[in-house]
């Protein structure tokens, strides 16, 4: 499933293409993809300029800014295997599973998802509105997410501190990936009681969730089955990977073996001898 970095990577990569555009035509190629498109959802955004194009946890937002009093914003998640296609000039050659087509004068985005679990939200006002992003915490890249955000949400707490860092109300974004990757920077075993850490250990931890993060983007995010960039590209971070998906591959720091196990249902991956 696409993480922060890939949905980062993929609203950079709308940004010239739909920002201060009209929208010129909204093709909807079927009735849902893992829920079912917002009613009159062609008809109310059609022929609207698009405003901003941001990024919440794992969510895309394209704004529709026109209406002062309660503006629209088309809310949308790349689900496991969904990417945005760039076609200039536009045409009619669509790909199956092209399910929603956004034109405007500089071409066509498609929004392309061979298993279905991708899907898009409208919802009018603030962000609140939404179903999906009401209760998220805080944005790691952001000043809210800080050792003191950390050590108050992290208190008295027993359940591993991997657990915690993928709970969406606590820190909004972080995945599997780049939790596995930020817990082996700060030193951190994915197993330890999130309560049991030290203030310095968490001011740490927290640097390295930002750093992580930000090498992440730079690279396009990883790329593993599914995710391109909006240009066609790969993303690279895959290659500067220091712990997840390197089961008995030796350790760069240390050259022991990194150890799976699994948590929750999710593969974590990480050092024994580096993470205490």
């Amino acid at each position: 499933m696409p993480e922060l970095p890939e949905v980062e990577s993929v609203v950079r990569g709308l940004r010239p293409l739909l920002e201060r555009q009209r929208l010129d035509r909204l093709l909807l190629r079927r009735e849902d993809m893992r829920f079912p498109f917002p009613v009159d959802l062609s008809q109310r955004l059609t022929g609207k300029t698009i405003g901003t194009i941001e990024r919440r946890a794992k969510y895309g937002l394209i704004r529709f800014p026109e209406d002062e009093d309660a503006p629209l914003t088309l809310l949308f998640h790349l689900g496991m295997s969904g990417r945005m296609v760039c076609v200039t000039p536009p045409d009619e050659d669509f790909d199956k599973h092209d399910h929603v087509v956004f034109q405007t004068a500089k071409g066509q985005v498609r929004f392309n998802d061979p298993r279905r679990f991708g899907f898009v939200e409208m919802y009018s006002g603030p962000d609140s509105a939404s179903r999906f992003l009401g209760q998220l915490g805080p944005e790691p890249l952001s000043e809210a997410l800080n050792p003191g955000h950390l050590r108050a949400v992290f208190k008295d707490k027993s359940s591993p501190i991997k657990a915690s860092l993928l709970n969406q109300r606590l820190i909004a974004g972080l995945g599997n990936i780049y939790v596995c990757e930020a817990l082996f920077e700060a030193g951190i075993r994915p197993t330890r009681a999130t309560g049991s850490l030290k203030r310095r250990e968490i001011e740490r931890l927290c640097e390295e969730i930002k750093a992580v993060l930000i090498r992440a983007i730079d690279a396009g995010g990883s790329s593993l089955r599914d995710h391109r960039q909006v240009s066609g590209e790969l993303g690279y971070f895959q290659h500067a990977w220091q712990v997840y998906g390197r089961e008995d591959e030796p350790c760069r720091t240390c050259q022991r073996p990194v150890e799976r196990i699994v948590q929750s249902n999710r593969s974590t991956f990480f050092c024994a001898a580096c993470q205490r």
